[in-house]
């Protein structure tokens, strides 16, 4: 399972009017509709969708569309959201069981009613895809969400991009459990590079992704799981961060 962040150097998503427009650059962008490419749903939570009126589709790279997850426990999604309108891809819509559905919803969305009261657990979301043949996931916002997914260690691998602007206040990116000590952190193997004036860091934080096969959309070609993302050109200077440093 994939995330993809895109922050500020000192952290945060969006301004704390929650302008969020743009916080990485053009090659981010990029990068992230490969990820999106390169899987078979997108998880998003409804507040994101709702502040951008997200489309989650492929556009700046050759493939196809994934399916969009919206996860929305309080029914918070507008109803003239692209995601609920365009038919450019499948929409799951995930609803808390008080939310109420508007009738005569277009025929690409599909209505899941989560049974529990309570926030919708990483790992339930992911078996409640698998359960659909939806096995190659990506979540790509907003921070709360990327955040619990990676707190409950359901990521294989998070690619999160920082941009070279202080916003100083705003919608916090990505926020893990706090620790004592230094020596407590978690401090995963980790490759970066140069994207525009940004920085992706890739994090290995699971071994044991899958490498291939049929997906739930019935695509077998999709390539496997350790080609996910940009490829260094040859001359391109890659810093790769020891997992277990000694010293400063």
């Amino acid at each position: 399972m994939l995330a993809q962040l895109g922050q500020s150097i000192d952290g945060f998503i969006a301004s704390r009017t929650g302008d969020a427009e743009y916080v990485t650059g053009d090659a981010d962008r990029e990068h992230l509709h490969r990820l999106r490419a390169l899987v078979d749903a997108v998880v998003v939570g409804a507040a994101t969708v709702a502040a951008d009126d997200a489309r989650l589709t492929v556009r700046a790279v050759p493939g196809d569309n994934p399916v969009r997850v919206v996860l929305d426990p309080r029914g918070v999604l507008p109803q003239d959201t692209a995601t609920l309108t365009d038919g450019a891809a499948a929409t799951l819509w995930v609803v808390g069981p008080e939310v109420e559905v508007p009738d005569g919803l277009a025929d690409h969305v599909e209505v899941v009613r989560w049974e529990d009261d309570g926030p919708m657990a990483p790992h339930q979301v992911l078996d409640l895809l698998a359960a659909r043949g939806l096995t190659r996931v990506l979540v790509e916002g907003g921070g709360r969400l990327v955040s619990a997914f990676v707190e409950a260690g359901a990521v294989d691998r998070l690619f999160l991009t920082t941009a070279p602007v202080l916003i100083g206040d705003g919608v916090p990116g990505l926020r893990v459990g706090g620790t004592d000590r230094l020596a407590d952190a978690l401090r995963p193997a980790a490759r970066r590079w140069v994207l525009g004036e940004d920085v992706v860091t890739e994090f290995v934080l699971r071994d044991g992704a899958p490498e291939g096969g049929a997906t739930g959309r019935g695509v077998t070609s999709r390539p496997p799981l350790r080609s996910v993302g940009h490829v260094p050109a040859e001359d391109e200077q890659v810093h790769v961060v020891d997992p277990d440093p000694q010293g400063a």
